[in-house]
């Protein structure tokens, strides 16, 4: 007899239908690690598509924008009109028929169309209903949720660049991330909760709320220390040294963040000595006298090159780096083992994009389905919502 392929153990959220009504980053990017850990994501999109569709340069070779790729793998697309009366009846039979919805509408946008928390949850009252919004459904109701104006509104762009210089924003939408990441985790402990009751609920996130829990000890600085943070370029309030250093070519990301770090620091530098100086015995010696620090540090520093104390100093444990590119990023990881590239999809049709970051031991996360093309699976999400067919294609069959 032909030996029997190895049983696959279900992943954690087999048989769990999200309903993905958002667009841009962070529902998408919540909904595609759900995906990721087998839940049927349903991306219900305009005829104009997520606009992330068009948000290029760069593009892959075929021409779909890296954008839209990096989110949204393992799901199948719907197009919806909710202006036209069938297109919204089907959208409303979803949100029946789905265990988690996921929105990012402005606060309220969906009410005219039947597919608020509060019209939903008569016909399907075990629903999980996520909403994203920008500052919440109070007074923030009609502010618009993009990342950009959060991180000048939180003050996070008043921390971030040269100390005499203009604010910048980070280099991602840093707050669509995290509220990604937090919608997910509240969607996962909600779905606990509803596996022991029985019943669903209506979870809110904003990016608001988010950008102030995300910055953690500087938003703690003042609201516990009544200190208002201010910018300090690459310089952490709390910690030196902690910063780039410069070498005898590039820059040196040096972490040496408490007293035997530091005394290692110095050993490797050829500077014992000034671990044992009274002047900078503890991370609060150092940090205040860190200009008094810093050029004794640098001097030794610039004797050799970045990759030549790099070496040294892991070697000795003391946490640096160089400052790589993404690509040498990227490299990096693949060096370390990591992996960090995988491909969605199969064939010719698979799609390189990045790993997701959690490993299980028994349920791996699953790259079967490359993101889709707009409404690649309209005409089988409604023959799923006519109990004709399961929402997307048997996982045996990808």
């Amino acid at each position: 007899m032909p030996e029997s392929p190895p049983a696959v153990s279900p992943l954690p959220l087999d048989g769990v239908v999200v309903a993905d009504f958002s667009r841009v980053l962070a529902g998408p990017y919540a909904t595609m690690l759900l995906a990721d850990l087998g839940a049927e994501v349903i991306k219900v999109e305009s005829p104009a598509g997520d606009d992330t569709r068009s948000w290029v340069p760069p593009v892959r070779p075929d021409g779909v924008s890296t954008y839209y790729t990096s989110i949204n793998r393992n799901k199948s697309s719907v197009v919806l009109d909710f202006k036209d009366d069938a297109d919204l009846a089907t959208a409303r039979a979803l949100a029946r028929r789905a265990d988690v919805l996921i929105e990012n509408f402005k606060p309220g946008g969906l009410t005219r169309f039947g597919l608020d928390y509060e019209s939903v949850r008569q016909a399907n009252p075990a629903l999980i209903y996520c909403s994203i919004s920008g500052f919440g459904t109070r007074g923030g109701a009609s502010l618009p949720g993009y990342d950009l104006i959060v991180q000048a509104m939180s003050g996070l762009m008043s921390l971030t660049g040269d100390p005499d210089g203009a604010p910048y924003r980070a280099g991602i939408s840093v707050f669509d991330v995290m509220a990604g990441l937090h919608s997910a985790v509240g969607i996962l402990a909600a779905l606990r909760h509803r596996d022991a009751t029985g019943a669903g609920q209506l979870l809110e996130t904003n990016l608001m709320s988010t950008a102030l829990s995300g910055l953690v000890n500087q938003t703690a600085a003042y609201v516990s220390g009544g200190t208002v943070p201010f910018r300090m370029g690459n310089a952490h309030p709390s910690l030196f040294p902690y910063e780039p250093l410069p070498t005898a070519d590039d820059d040196l990301v040096v972490a040496a963040g408490n007293n035997t770090q530091f005394s290692k620091l110095c050993q490797v530098l050829g500077i014992p000595e000034i671990a044992a100086d009274p002047r900078f015995k503890d991370n609060a010696d150092r940090t205040e006298r860190r200009e008094e620090l810093r050029p004794l540090l640098t001097n030794q520093l610039t004797t050799h090159p970045a990759a030549h104390w790099f070496e040294r100093l892991n070697a000795a444990g003391v946490p640096c780096g160089p400052i790589n590119t993404i690509g040498q990023g990227v490299e990096y990881a693949r060096e370390l083992g990591l992996d960090p590239v995988v491909f969605a999809g199969s064939g010719q049709d698979a799609v390189p994009v990045v790993r997701n970051p959690i490993t299980y031991s028994a349920t791996p996360p699953r790259y079967d389905l490359a993101p889709p093309s707009l409404g690649e699976h309209t005409e089988q999400i409604r023959a799923w919502l006519s109990d004709e067919l399961s929402p997307t294609e048997p996982k045996e069959n990808r």
